[in-house]
């Protein structure tokens, strides 16, 4: 019986993105293989645009939202759909190629074995390009940072490119997912590990955005430092 694949894409102002994201997914010539675009109203058209196509292309969704609502209520959001309509394995991928496309069969070989499949940086030295290196670094010593911290035995765990099987998010209590920036990808990661899924870190090689402009603030920067901790609290008293 065929997998059913669910490739889920939160969007904010991405349309000089999406066009060309769809349609090399759509090529990939993954049996099962269907698209979730979760769109916070962007004010270039996004979010419309998507919706035209999925009422021609059944393989293509949408999930419109009000306003910019931030990158960890969106994957919740696409998790939850994925749950409801029963898909098997779910990603998680940008929208502006820094995660490429046509790497997605390779991650659906190694779900075969694994639960958590996550697309890694620095699993195998460094592999960002044309990031500015106070970014890399900062990038780089924060899952450095992360591990200390937690315990978590990840190199790379605020990587946004990854697959998990559907029972991994059903065991997760969505409800209970309290970050929402980059600081959402170590707190998901942290609860796979607690509860003792199969994780594996696949090489991946990171391309910096050439459309569209980073999400990246200091909010972000921070939340995902104070995330850390909570995170090892709550595991110390049982709270996850």
């Amino acid at each position: 019986m065929t997998k059913r694949t669910l490739i889920i894409i939160p969007t904010y102002n991405e349309i000089d993105n999406i066009q060309r994201m769809i349609s090399e997914l759509l090529n990939l010539h993954v049996e099962g293989l269907e698209i979730l675009i979760v769109d916070d109203n962007s004010p270039d058209g996004t979010g419309t645009y998507v919706e035209e196509l999925s009422k021609t292309n059944e393989r293509i969704h949408i999930l419109k939202r009000p306003r910019k609502m931030g990158l960890g209520t969106a994957y919740v959001a696409g998790f939850r759909y994925a749950i409801e309509k029963k898909y098997d394995y779910i990603f998680e991928m940008d929208a502006d190629f820094s995660h490429d496309p046509k790497e997605i069969p390779h991650f659906l070989e190694k779900i075969k074995d694994h639960d958590l499949v996550i697309g890694s940086r620095y699993i195998q030295g460094v592999n960002v390009i044309n990031w500015p290196m106070r970014r890399l670094l900062l990038s780089y010593f924060a899952n450095q940072y992360t591990r200390i911290i937690t315990g978590l035995p990840i190199k790379d765990s605020t990587g946004g490119f990854k697959c998990f099987r559907r029972e991994v998010l059903e065991a997760i209590d969505l409800s209970n997912i309290k970050s929402n920036g980059y600081a959402f990808q170590i707190e998901m990661n942290f609860k796979a590990w607690k509860k003792k899924f199969r994780i594996v870190e696949k090489p991946i090689i990171f391309h910096d955005r050439t459309a569209g402009s980073s999400k990246m603030s200091k909010k972000i920067v921070r939340e995902a430092v104070t995330m850390v901790w909570i995170l090892r609290l709550r595991s110390v008293f049982g709270q996850l």
